[in-house]
């Protein structure tokens, strides 16, 4: 076993290979030794009738004449030094193979397969769908994220490739800036908004009151007031109404402190001045009686 051996394809199907390596000697060639890939495909993807192939044993039962023959192993396993060409960090370009709700598998080279999940394709897009973002058999550029030399496969990213633009969006807005963006999607708890100076938010119905006190419509460029910025959640809350409600609360003349009446301080003075007189005649009565002997 080990051995190398020439032979010809006489039979073949779905499943594998037969190959005459002498008169009356024949090996089979199973599909998935035809490739390190882990995605089995029919064998006339791979050879047909009458090639010349060359083949290493695998296994040899002498007694039940079967011979199981690999062509795969004629090449490097890719996962034997799979860090060295696929490091972390590194950036490729891979095939589209297919979907799944939370991501999508992508082939970098024959039998080394990578997933890039959902939340890996964009920094600002929001992807219901992966199937929305590209389509199958198309090339897709993708960073490694990590390698998974047991399961034999790679997390990859696609926004990794570009910088984080929520980073210039913790600057740009802050509480209480506004800033001019379009309705794009009307919701029944609210709107989505697209500022002129990127990415998205969003405000409730009572935020898309107008100064005229219509609703504002899907379309519609306005300014907004960030309320809340939360960067980890990738949330930016935005209101219409606040930029003229609080510009005409600004324009309102201060309230004067109140001044206490003219007759407030002479009235509790002469409460209190009538208590004290009040005690001292008591007293002085007490202290006639006293007197008197009573």
């Amino acid at each position: 076993m080990g051995d190398h051996v020439k032979g010809k394809v006489v039979v073949i199907a779905d499943y594998g290979a037969f190959v005459e390596i002498a008169p009356g000697v024949e090996g089979l060639i199973h599909v998935s030794e035809m490739s390190w890939s882990q995605h089995l495909r029919s064998a006339q993807e791979f050879m047909h009738v009458g090639d010349e192939v060359e083949a290493v044993i695998l296994t040899l039962d002498r007694d039940e004449r079967k011979m199981s023959l690999g062509i795969k192993q004629l090449k490097e396993d890719p996962w034997e030094t799979i860090e060295v060409k696929y490091p972390v960090g590194s950036k490729h370009t891979a095939k589209v193979r297919n979907f799944t709700n939370f991501g999508i598998f992508v082939e970098l080279e024959e039998g080394v397969d990578g997933l890039i999940h959902i939340s890996d394709l964009s920094w600002t897009k929001k992807v219901k769908h992966p199937s929305e973002f590209t389509q199958q058999g198309a090339e897709i550029d993708v960073v490694v994220l990590e390698i998974d030399k047991e399961n034999r496969r790679l997390s990859l990213g696609h926004k990794q490739l570009e910088d984080n633009p929520w980073d210039t969006y913790e600057t740009l807005y802050t509480p209480g800036s506004v800033h001019t963006g379009k309705i794009t999607e009307l919701l029944d708890k609210g709107a989505v908004i697209a500022l002129n100076e990127g990415g998205e938010g969003f405000a409730t119905p009572k935020h898309l009151v107008k100064e005229d006190g219509t609703q504002a419509q899907q379309g519609e460029e306005l300014e907004f007031k960030v309320i809340e910025f939360v960067k980890e959640t990738k949330r930016i809350i935005l209101s219409h109404s606040r930029t003229f409600e609080e510009a005409k609360e600004e324009q309102k003349p201060a309230r004067k402190p109140r001044q206490p009446k003219k007759e407030e301080t002479p009235v509790i003075n002469n409460v209190a001045a009538g208590t004290t007189l009040g005690d001292i005649d008591a007293l002085a009565e007490l202290k006639a009686k006293m007197e008197k002997g009573e």
